[in-house]
């Protein structure tokens, strides 16, 4: 990206309430274009993370900026560039859905009416009842439609498709794929990890406060191991010297195994026996996920 200041720059960012370390040293950039995805079981940081990020609390030491703003020291400016997609949306009761919008948009300094009118009829979404007659999922239509409508150049959202059913699932993960596509920048926090998987092009695992991972999920799967699962004819295929096999299972010409690292010496390995099919499977992102916390002594990584 040469000198171009990245969208989201987390320096150091430690967050302490009282005796609890919330967040721990955070340094990660996101750049302009880039979808980011922030993961971690509840208490890993990813609240604290994003309300950093908003300047709505001030970091116990380091920095959170904002295309290069201070989001703590200039709050307003920094909010210029963004929206921002809540988890639990609260709504005006009184107000009806559009007037919300309107609102929200206008507080926010702008937005594209056009825009508006596309995204609440991809949602399904009735902009004329009182806001107390929506159902969650209606209410974070409203939340996700509001933030879609303002074109902002960056987009944080906290579970944003919280309540969401499937269909509206896919026209959200659309939405996001669209919005990358006309350049703006995305940091998504979520426990939906197909979510994740479908629209993020990079990862960030938080654990305990503390990043353990991040980069692009083949540089993740690259890190752990593959399954492979192949048919055999005659004598089974001896892989005792074979790097990176591990967890061998042998039965009714069936093989199956783990693999971490290159693949090359296990096929050439299995190139001398006479294997009728083989499937290599990487691992999923929820695989991953779970491989970084079944490992509590996992040291904190960067990839790239």
């Amino acid at each position: 990206m040469g000198t171009q200041v990245p969208a989201v720059r987390f320096t150091s960012a430690t967050k302490r309430f009282g005796d609890t370390l919330a967040l721990d040293r955070l340094s990660l950039e996101v750049h302009e274009g880039e979808v980011v995805g922030l993961l971690g079981p509840n208490g890993a940081g990813k609240t604290t993370t994003l309300r950093l990020l908003l300047g709505l609390i001030a970091p116990t030491d380091g920095h959170a900026e904002v295309f290069g703003i201070d989001a703590w020291q200039h709050p307003v400016r920094a909010h210029r560039c963004l929206a921002f997609v809540p988890g639990e949306f609260a709504v005006w009761p009184q107000l009806t859905g559009g007037q919300i919008l309107d609102l929200l948009g206008t507080v926010s300094g702008g937005y594209d009416p056009t825009r508006r009118d596309e995204l609440i009829e991809r949602f399904a979404f009735d902009p004329s009842k009182k806001g107390r007659s929506y159902s969650k999922g209606n209410r974070q239509k409203i939340a996700v439609i509001a933030a879609l409508m303002t074109r902002a150049p960056l987009l944080v959202m906290d579970e944003p498709s919280a309540g969401l059913d499937p269909l509206m699932e896919a026209t959200f993960q659309a939405c996001l794929r669209e919005a990358t596509a006309a350049g703006q920048t995305i940091l998504l926090s979520s426990h939906i990890l197909s979510e994740v998987e479908a629209v993020c092009e990079r990862v960030a695992v938080l654990r305990e406060g503390a990043l353990v991972e991040q980069g692009t999920l083949d540089e993740l799967r690259h890190l752990h191991a593959c399954t492979v699962e192949a048919t055999f004819e005659g004598p089974a295929p001896d892989l005792d010297d074979v790097p990176g096999v591990q967890d061998v299972q042998l039965g009714d010409g069936v093989l199956r195994l783990q693999v971490s690292g290159s693949t090359d010496p296990l096929l050439k390995a299995l190139a001398g026996a006479t294997v009728p099919s083989i499937q290599v499977r990487e691992p999923s992102l929820e695989e991953l996920f779970h491989a970084f916390y079944d490992d509590s002594d996992t040291p904190a990584r960067r990839i790239g």
